[in-house]
């Protein structure tokens, strides 16, 4: 076991601990990136305590998979983990071709056909038996919610995954989904993954209140930095080769940059006020609310992983008087991210 201070909680309604912080591959791994280097952070991650890695069918179409299976088994060869030791996960819906526009109409989704199909391709890529949760990575409003909850437990019936969960859906489908498995006999989702922090906590600590209560519902959250803007990196403009340079994510995330970046100026006190950064409070403040089980953090660099990890240090700190000034700061007003607009487009375009 590492020599750490992590500090690990029940993912949902389940007997599986999850580190606090766990490690995302959303824009971090694909088969383009230094081996060794990625490896040295992925087994530094690990040695910091963190057991939670996650991925996606969709993450560098379908390369991420590939290059975390190689990172998970040289790990094994070299006798750093086991497979035990590790929780990996990996989400379905969005395939492996969208990036290349291609695919045809049942590449896309949550009908029996992708989830199985895109289930067993995952773990191909992989190179392993199992993951340990599989998440669906939209709600797919096209397919049944029986047929979804049916799929998915068939999943965890072949041993191809213990758990599963749901990513970016509302309140409503969870509970519809719980509901139909209640009705089944059949396993619940644990947790939902979705993106939280101190600019965007609508779903979180609003739309999930009463999931928390009626099924213990977990939450992995991502995005704790705001794409960039808690880093404070986006103070004096876009700088080259960051994120918001990208074309499509500079249209999805530029909106309101301005008034974010104002707003992080002001928290930016707050973190010296402490005595931390602004990024080690924004992860702080996450880690701090008792319903997330784990934060995903995105790191290319032994450095910029430690430097959010010592965040875990500053979690007490964060006082009901620190919140309230946050919060004034933030002065937050909740609304649901609009992600079905993307399901609709991908999935709408066949009918």
């Amino acid at each position: 076991m590492p020599a750490n201070n992590m500090k690990y909680r029940f993912l949902g309604n389940s007997g599986l601990l999850v580190s606090k912080f766990g490690f995302g591959s959303f824009v971090t791994f694909d088969m383009q990136m230094d081996f060794e280097k990625s490896y040295a952070v992925f087994e530094h991650a690990f040695k910091s305590g963190i057991n939670f890695f996650d991925s996606a069918e969709t993450y560098a179409d379908g390369e991420a998979e590939k290059f975390i299976g190689k990172i998970v088994k040289t790990g094994i060869e070299r006798g750093v983990w086991s497979r035990e030791d590790l929780v990996l996960t990996t989400k379905l819906f969005f395939g492996t071709k969208l990036g290349h526009g291609g695919g045809g109409p049942n590449d896309t989704g949550l009908s029996r056909k992708h989830i199985v199909e895109g289930m067993k391709g995952s773990l191909k890529r992989f190179g392993l038996d199992y993951v340990d949760v599989v998440f669906c990575h939209r709600q797919d409003p096209y397919t049944p919610m029986e047929e979804i909850v049916r799929a998915m437990n068939y999943v965890i019936e072949q041993g191809w995954a213990f758990y599963w969960g749901t990513s970016e859906w509302t309140s409503a489908e969870i509970v519809e989904a719980c509901e139909v498995a209640d009705r089944l006999g059949l396993i619940l989702p644990i947790c939902d993954q979705t993106r939280y922090n101190i600019l965007d906590r609508s779903r979180v600590d609003y739309d999930f209140t009463n999931l928390y209560k009626k099924y213990k519902y977990g939450v992995t959250s991502f995005s704790a930095l705001s794409s960039g803007v808690l880093t404070g990196k986006y103070n004096d403009g876009i700088p080259e080769g960051s994120r918001m340079s990208i074309p499509w994510f500079k249209n999805i995330l530029s909106n309101g940059l301005e008034e974010k970046t104002t707003k992080a100026l002001q928290l930016a006190e707050v973190a010296k006020e402490i005595g931390c950064t602004l990024p080690q409070l924004a992860i702080a403040w996450c880690v701090a609310n008792n319903n997330v089980s784990t934060v995903l953090l995105g790191a290319s660099r032994i450095e910029q992983l430690d430097e959010n990890l010592k965040a875990l240090e500053f979690e007490d700190k964060i006082t009901p008087e620190i919140r309230a000034k946050i919060d004034a700061i933030a002065d937050f007003k909740p609304e649901l991210t609009k992600v079905q607009d993307n399901v609709h487009q991908i999935r709408g375009k066949w009918i």
